[in-house]
């Protein structure tokens, strides 16, 4: 049976930059300019820059977008490494946006870790951010102290774990079988669309396996544990108007039930000091692919405003 793929209406452009000595895959859509504010498009844990194919598809305005495979996904160069160390992520993303655009401010989108990522860096770079939109970037249970040493033990045993292979990402047997793990997570996902991610998300080895782009040692946990008030230290330094998108499913209670709500988030982030809240409706946390063109409004309307508002007399 021939599946039909989902029909792209915006070609990307595929490279290959060096970023902190590592081979950092990029794509591009749109016409870059030294007199564009580009969209810089920050993609979540087990995850690829094409997932906002289908966003960038809806946006009505021609914008350019520079959206990376973070490192240890996609098509990025993983280091050798049995686990990955948070600080990287921003401070990939810091030469990212040197190497793009200079000094120059950007507008940053993040979904997710992604999100997680965005707001963080938004915080600690505030000049470089002219607007900042965290797509479901809640970030990790509130932690204590007396939960170091056992996090500690359980990164250690973890790290042998890996090492021995007993933590890998499952393999599958076709792009069918991808396509249909990718459906069976989100089950708003169209199958036109899960079959063009999945050959994105995922490729093919030497012995007929179709393998995620991503590597294992993701799945390790994080040796440090997560600090809320370091976090809201650093949500307070934003200066860019952020917009805060969440969608109508909860998904934190199927994740967290009852260690990490909603409400706690909201709280967390109130801190920011200029802050709007939008709710994408009929969706879940895949938001970007449940309801493209709701969320493409949503980009464009905040992006423009805040643009107005920041050089009234400049013309469209």
């Amino acid at each position: 049976m021939i599946q039909t793929m989902y029909p792209i209406q915006k070609l990307s452009r595929s490279e290959f930059v060096p970023i902190r000595h590592l081979r950092y895959h990029v794509r591009q859509w749109g016409t870059p300019s030294p007199d564009t504010t580009p969209l810089v498009m920050v993609h979540g844990w087990m995850d690829v820059a094409a997932s906002f194919q289908f966003v960038i598809d809806a946006l009505q305005q021609d914008h350019w977008v520079i959206a990376p495979d973070w490192r240890g996904f996609g098509l990025t160069e993983t280091p050798h490494t049995d686990h990955f160390f948070f600080p990287d992520y921003l401070a990939d993303l810091d030469q990212l946006l040197t190497h793009y655009v200079g000094s120059r401010p950007v507008h940053l989108l993040g979904h997710s870790m992604g999100g997680h990522v965005a707001t963080m860096y938004a915080g600690i770079r505030p000049e470089r951010i002219q607007t900042l939109i965290n797509l479901e970037g809640f970030g990790m249970p509130a932690t204590r102290p007396t939960q170091a040493p056992g996090r500690l033990a359980k990164w250690m045993d973890q790290l042998q774990a890996l090492q021995q292979g007993e933590i890998d990402l499952k393999p599958y047997p076709s792009l069918e079988a991808v396509a249909q793990r990718l459906i069976k997570t989100n089950p708003r996902l169209g199958s036109d669309k899960a079959h063009w991610l999945a050959q994105h998300w995922a490729r093919a080895n030497d012995q007929g396996e179709w393998r995620i782009l991503g590597h294992a040692a993701h799945k390790v946990v994080n040796a440090q544990l997560f600090k809320t008030d370091e976090t809201q230290a650093i949500y307070q330094r934003i200066t860019a108007p952020t917009l805060c998108v969440v969608a109508s499913t909860d998904s934190m209670s199927q994740w967290w039930q009852d260690s990490y709500t909603l409400a706690e988030f909201m709280e967390r982030i109130a801190v920011v000091p200029n802050l709007t809240h939008a709710v994408i409706e009929d969706a879940g946390h895949m938001l970007h692919h449940d309801q493209p063109e709701q969320l493409a409004q949503w980009i464009e309307h905040f992006i423009s405003k805040n643009e107005y508002l920041k050089n009234p007399n400049k013309k469209n």
